[in-house]
């Protein structure tokens, strides 16, 4: 899956918040922000996923809190 770059996700959130759209660009707009978002989510806490402890110190996660975060479904914020 393609990640978008933060102009992609500025004019998606522009479109998001623009009321006036037809109702069904409205839901598609939606739907495609909700999919860029749990696609997010499911990137970053795979990449969690495979920090060593060295590396969770540096952000400031134990091991534990980075394990109970990548095992959230992708949905779950």
């Amino acid at each position: 899956m393609t990640t978008l770059t933060r102009s992609d996700r500025a004019a998606l959130e522009h479109l998001r918040a623009h009321s006036s759209l037809p109702v069904l660009s409205r839901i598609a707009v939606q739907v495609a922000w909700c999919v860029l978002l749990w696609s997010q989510r499911r990137k970053s806490r795979r990449d969690l996923s495979q920090l060593d402890d060295h590396m969770l110190n540096d952000i400031g996660l134990s091991p534990r809190q980075a394990e109970q975060e990548y095992n959230k479904w992708f949905w779950r914020p």
